[in-house]
C-alpha cells in the first residue's frame, strides 16, 4: 500500500505533461538556435579565406584549413607564455575579488553597522561618476604598477555591481543565525568564514563566474600599461595579431609591396574567439547548478 501511495505521488498530472513536451521542445530549439553561431565560428575558422570571401560561412568547411590556427600558434612560446599570465591573473585575482567582494557584501547587509546606508550609497555613486580616465591613469602609474602583473590584477579586483549582487544574496540569509553565533561565542572573522560562506556559495559562485570572465577577457588594462611583450595576456597578445592581419590585408588591397603575404583576417578572427572562448567555456558546467541559484536570490532580495 505505502509503495502504490509513493509511485503515484511520484506520477506527473496528465494534464501538466503536454505542457512539459511543450517546454522541452521550445529549450531544444533556443538551444540549437544559440549553438549555431557559436557552431559557425568553429567551422568559419577551420575553413579556407579565400572560400569564405567568395561563398560565405558555412555550417561545414567547404575548403578545410588550418592556416589561421598555424598563424596563432606559429610562436607558440608567445601563446603558451600568454596563456599562463591570463590563467595567473584570473586565479589570483579572480580569487582575491571574490573574497573582497564578499567580505564587503557581509559588511554591507549587517544590520548592526550603523553606516551600511552610507557606504552603499557611495560604492553606488561611482557607478554614476568617475574620476576620469586621466587621473585613474596616473594613479596606476604612480603606484608603480607599470609593465607589471598588478596592472592586470588590482584595477579590477572590484566592482560596484558585484558587491551589490553579493550583498543581496547575503541579505538572504536570516540574521538570526549571525546573532545565534555571536550568543555561541564566535568573532566577526568566525562568523563570516564558518556561518557566511559555507551559505553563500550559490551567490560566490555566480559572481565569481563574472569576475573569471572579466578577468579572463581583460585586454583594456594591458593595451594602458603593458610595454613588454613578455607580460602580455592572451588576448591582448591575439588582439595585436588580429590587428597585424588586418594591416597587412588592407596594405595589400592598396597595392603596397606585401602582396606576397597571406593575410587570413577572417578565419583568424574566427580562430582567435576560439582560442580565447574555449578555455572559459569549461568553467560554466561546474558552476552551472549554483548559477542560476545565485543569480535569481540575488536578483529578488533587495
Amino acid at each position: 500500500m505505502m509503495t502504490k501511495q509513493r509511485s503515484n505521488a511520484i506520477r506527473p498530472d496528465a494534464g501538466t505533461v503536454p505542457f512539459s513536451i511543450l517546454g522541452y521542445i521550445v529549450i531544444s530549439i533556443i538551444s540549437i538556435v544559440a549553438l549555431i553561431p557559436f557552431w559557425l565560428m568553429v567551422a568559419g575558422s577551420f575553413s579556407d579565406e579565400a572560400d569564405i570571401l567568395v561563398n560565405g560561412f558555412t555550417i561545414w568547411p567547404r575548403v578545410f584549413s588550418t592556416y589561421a590556427y598555424k598563424c596563432i600558434f606559429a610562436s607558440s612560446e608567445k601563446i603558451i607564455r600568454s596563456y599562463m599570465i591570463t590563467i595567473f591573473i584570473t586565479v589570483c585575482g579572480g580569487g582575491a575579488s571574490i573574497l573582497l567582494t564578499s567580505m564587503t557584501g557581509y559588511v554591507l547587509q549587517r544590520q548592526d553597522f550603523p553606516y551600511r546606508n552610507g557606504l552603499s550609497f557611495f560604492i553606488y555613486f561611482t557607478t554614476l561618476f568617475s574620476g576620469g580616465l586621466v587621473p585613474w591613469y596616473v594613479l596606476i602609474i604612480n603606484l608603480g604598477f607599470k609593465n607589471t602583473l598588478w596592472a592586470l590584477i588590482i584595477p579590477a579586483l572590484l566592482s560596484p555591481w558585484h558587491i551589490m549582487l553579493m550583498r543581496n544574496f547575503i541579505r538572504s540569509i536570516p540574521f538570526s543565525i549571525v546573532e545565534a553565533a555571536k550568543i555561541d561565542g564566535a568573532n566577526d572573522w568566525g562568523i563570516y568564514t564558518r556561518v557566511i560562506l559555507p551559505l553563500s556559495v550559490s551567490g560566490i559562485a555566480a559572481v565569481g563566474l563574472f569576475i573569471a570572465l572579466r578577468y579572463w577577457n581583460d585586454w583594456y588594462h594591458a593595451n594602458l600599461f603593458m610595454n613588454d611583450e613578455k607580460n602580455y595576456p592572451l588576448q591582448f597578445l591575439l588582439y595585436q595579431m588580429l590587428s597585424s592581419a588586418e594591416f597587412l590585408k588592407s596594405a595589400a588591397a592598396a597595392n603596397f609591396d606585401v602582396s606576397s603575404v597571406q593575410a587570413s583576417a577572417e578565419t583568424l578572427k574566427l580562430a582567435t574567439a576560439v582560442v580565447v572562448t574555449g578555455p572559459i567555456l569549461l568553467l560554466y558546467p561546474f558552476v552551472q547548478r549554483y548559477f542560476v541559484k545565485g543569480i535569481t536570490i540575488g536578483a529578488v532580495k533587495g
